[in-house]
């Protein structure tokens, strides 16, 4: 159990790490480190994170430097089943590579809101909705363990290695599924830890910024999705992005809604 202190200094960490990425975008208008510093790319020498994780008919969706500024470990589009005029959620949302892609499937009625804590991440994804001419994504300021969104107002969450950042997985978590509607959808990438991941990088808060030291386990994300009273929980790894880790697509369900109407 992370403790209230401890989830504080995890998230200023994480916080000053991507603020400095957004600002490095921002300045160079280059790539910058993806967000497992820790991680090496596969032993195939594929790179296991950022933009090299989209095929070339999403990478058309977003501009270059949106999908240059990419950090995360998957493409949780891929795995939604977004629908036009669905409202999404993106958590972690960077620089907006994966809204800008909902953006494109969930109109012309949908729309899509991305939430990250770093101011300098949300003035650099309003610059990519602009340049991409998208005009039904909103990008907020925010915390994931409170989300400024209403209760039972999405249809579907996603994020993209943002999850295994926090300090506190349940909380977020909670967050997550309040927000979602009866019936709605989970559908996230994220980096889950072998079981025997050692105490020592456990212990490396620096590593927090690089995804492997705050990842939970497939069991542990399993009983943390259950805890916040999702359903339909699937977890797939998909890629090794460390010795001692892997990039999965995890997806649930919040009970109610149609889905459950008919097995009634």
């Amino acid at each position: 159990m992370t403790s209230e202190t401890n989830a504080t200094e995890i998230r200023e960490a994480v916080r000053r790490h991507y603020a400095a990425a957004a600002t490095q975008l921002s300045a160079a208008h280059s790539t910058v480190a993806s967000c497992c510093s820790a991680c090496s790319d596969d032993a195939a020498g594929t790179s296991a994170f950022g933009s090299a994780c989209y095929d070339d008919e999403t990478s058309r969706l977003v501009p270059g430097g949106a999908l240059a500024a990419s950090l995360g470990c998957g493409v949780p589009t891929a795995v939604a089943d977004l629908r036009p005029g669905e409202t999404v959620l993106d958590l972690g949302s960077g620089a907006g590579t994966d809204v800008l892609i909902a953006a494109r499937r969930v109109a012309p009625h949908g729309r899509v809101i991305g939430i990250d804590m770093t101011p300098e991440m949300v003035e650099l994804a309003w610059r990519h909705a602009s340049e991409a001419n998208v005009t039904n994504v909103v990008f907020l300021q925010g915390f994931l363990e409170d989300l400024p969104v209403p209760d039972a107002s999405i249809d579907v969450v996603m994020s993209n290695c943002v999850i295994n950042l926090a300090g506190d997985k349940n909380v977020v978590l909670r967050e997550a599924a309040r927000v979602l509607r009866p019936g709605g959808r989970l559908a996230i990438s994220d980096v889950i830890a072998d079981e025997d991941l050692d105490d020592a990088t456990r212990a490396d808060v620096a590593l927090w910024t690089g995804c492997i030291a705050g990842a939970l386990t497939h069991a542990e994300f399993e009983v943390a999705l259950a805890g916040a009273g999702l359903t339909d929980i699937e977890i797939t790894e998909t890629h090794r992005v460390h010795a001692m880790a892997s990039s999965a697509i995890i997806r649930a369900r919040r009970p109610g809604g149609a889905v459950d109407e008919v097995h009634r």
